[in-house]
């Protein structure tokens, strides 16, 4: 397949910080997934820092962390980057949608065989989401593996999907 577009630029400072994983097409390791939340932090080196946690199995079940490292491989938009979980393998990880605002952004790949929904709140609006989904298939994503990631809501104990 063709390499999937990307956004024009990123502003990597903006887009630094947390983001809450949606719904994906997951990995083996995220496929049980609760409370899913993404964070970056830009290195002095250009490389980013990544913290990806969540609890495993349940809203309260045990709590794993991984911590890739990201790597700027297009240096004018900033939106591909290699992410290395084992030395030497580096994963595609191309930043294909995000609002303005920096509040939503989709992760997507060339094989379209995963993608994130992330926004910097464990919910987005549900015509904001219809409107992710009609993007991935014009992108060449069959969504049939998607998966909303559940997250209980801070201080109220509840859960949004």
């Amino acid at each position: 397949m063709k390499p999937i577009h990307t956004v024009e630029a990123v502003d990597l400072k903006r887009f630094m910080g947390d983001w809450y994983v949606i719904a994906s097409i997951p990995t083996f390791i995220e496929k049980y997934a609760y409370n899913a939340i993404e964070s970056y932090r830009l290195e002095e080196d250009g490389t980013v820092a990544t913290t990806f946690r969540f609890n495993k199995g349940s809203m309260d079940g045990p709590l794993k962390e991984y911590n890739p490292r990201g790597f700027i491989k297009d240096k004018t938009s900033n939106a591909v980057w290699g992410m290395q979980f084992i030395w030497p393998f580096k994963a595609e990880y191309r930043i294909i949608f995000l609002t303005d605002d920096y509040s939503q952004t989709v992760i997507g790949r060339s094989k379209r065989d995963y993608v994130w929904i992330m926004a910097r709140e464990p919910s987005i609006p549900d015509e904001d989401y219809e409107r992710i989904l009609k993007f991935l298939k014009d992108q060449g994503y069959k969504l049939n593996d998607l998966r909303k990631v559940p997250h209980v809501r801070e201080g109220s104990g509840s859960s949004s999907t």
